[in-house]
């Protein structure tokens, strides 16, 4: 704990304090001030807390349904199948030697608290007599971050233990395997943020910053808060040294009253990136924002699910030093989207590294086709904020409350394109909106989207 100030709570200093009472030889007095010092620096609030006393089930209960059935129970419902419910862990559920363990038979046990954004630290062991030795560890609700014993290769379970098991789109399988032999104990750090969660076990990572789907509707995003269940699959399995540390969370980002009453609709509050696909890897929901952080000089794109004809774009975006990046708008999933679609151009255009560049590649600009006017971007770590106006044949951009461009791309290719390059998507009915990277740091946030159907 002396090593990691990540390490704080009221039972890290119970801890601590305890060790200060009992620690003695030559060397003590100098442990001892190490000690004190490190816990005056500690946070005096927050932290983990153990969820599991090691005593007794206080602070757990019974699995009712799942999060969508129990959002359509009245009060009463729900309280006469908690009671149902209760009635049934305890036969399944019981603690021996300072462990939670589940003897193979009855279902989930259940925090009764509900949890937002956390991270946590559970140690596990599944028992070798099995049968088909399996858990896992739902959060939010939702299944599930998977423990299995390795050796079921006809089930899959040569990946190791750790993966995100139900995704179907994004990845469900650890990087490599990280488990103890069968039958010892294994340690899961989990930290789950939005929709983003990161697995280590037993000191390896084998699943980073990856979204988890959900499970009960992958139409919508995962909850935002519920609670942390620790499966029941058949078989006996045993955990330990539960501790949670709950994070600060971000409230997702709401509509005006005017913007609701125009008809817009929110493309990302915030906290979940659900109306997005293509590189959700290095495009990340951070604090708010969608944030990019190329990996080998690119960075690769990032689109809506839904496609978009003509419409009102709004959104605010934050720049580094000599930063690019693209707006795609009407524009397929495949294929440069500067090309098979229409870039608008977003650019540190003042930096000296683009000196030699020409109009229509700064900010703003349809690229290759209609130069913006400049002067109106906001110093490189300030935020901008943008609007997009699309409508038929006709762009308008405005940036900061300035119109930069208002142009009719019919009438500016007129006597062909004025990059002399081809442009076979740039009168496209339809197509997504893109985020297109060129290799820079670039946040977006606040972004929303009236259709002009």
């Amino acid at each position: 704990a002396l090593n990691n100030k990540n390490y704080y709570g009221q039972d890290v200093t119970a801890l601590l304090n305890k060790v200060l009472q009992v620690i003695s030889g030559p060397d003590s007095q100098y442990q001892k001030e190490a000690i004190r010092k490190h816990l005056a620096e500690l946070p005096q609030e927050g932290g983990y807390v153990a969820i599991f006393n090691g005593k007794n089930l206080d602070g757990w209960k019974g699995l009712v349904g799942n999060p969508i059935s129990r959002e359509k129970m009245t009060p009463a419902q729900l309280a006469k199948a908690q009671e149902k419910a209760d009635d049934a862990m305890r036969a399944g559920w019981s603690v021996e030697d300072g462990c939670l363990v589940f003897n193979g038979k009855g279902d989930n046990l259940c925090t009764d608290k509900k949890y937002g954004d956390f991270e946590m630290y559970v140690d596990w062991m599944l028992d070798p007599a099995g049968p088909e030795a399996d858990a896992g560890v739902y959060l939010r609700g939702t299944p599930q971050v998977q423990i299995w014993d390795t050796s079921r290769v006809n089930v899959g379970a040569q990946v190791g233990s750790g993966g995100l098991y139900n995704n179907a789109t994004n990845m469900s399988k650890p990087s490599h395997v990280a488990d103890n032999k069968l039958g010892e104990w294994n340690s899961f750090y989990i930290k789950m943020v939005g929709e983003r969660v990161t697995v280590v076990l037993n000191g390896e990572t084998v699943v980073d910053n990856v979204i988890m789907e959900n499970y009960w509707d992958r139409k919508q995003p995962i909850p935002m808060l519920e609670q942390i269940e620790l499966q029941a699959h058949g078989s006996k399995v045993s955990y330990r040294d539960i501790y949670v540390n709950e994070l600060p969370t971000v409230q997702p980002f709401e509509l005006s009253a005017d913007e609701k009453k125009e008809g817009f609709k929110v493309l990302f509050d915030g906290t979940s990136m659900h109306s997005w696909t293509g590189n959700t890897k290095d495009y990340v929901a951070e604090d708010g924002c969608i944030v990019l952080y190329p990996q080998n000089h690119g960075g690769g794109n990032l689109y809506s699910k839904e496609e978009y004809k003509d419409f009102v774009l709004r959104f605010d975006f934050q720049l580094t030093k000599g930063a690019n990046n693209g707006l795609g708008i009407r524009t397929p999933m495949e294929g440069d989207a500067a090309y098979v679609g229409m870039e608008l151009q977003i650019l540190d255009g003042e930096d000296p590294i683009y000196k030699d560049i020409t109009p229509y590649q700064h900010h703003g600009s349809v690229y290759g086709i209609i130069p913006a006017k400049r002067g109106f971007m906001k110093p490189v770590g300030e935020w901008n904020t943008q609007e997009v106006i699309a409508k038929g044949n006709k762009i308008k951009v405005i940036l900061n409350g300035e119109v930069i461009v208002d142009g009719d791309i019919k009438e500016a290719t007129a006597n062909g394109t004025p990059d002399k390059r081809e442009h076979p998507g740039l009168f496209n009915e339809k197509g997504h909106i893109g985020f297109l990277g060129h290799g820079s740091v670039v946040k977006f946030k606040d972004i929303r989207i009236k259709d002009l159907k």
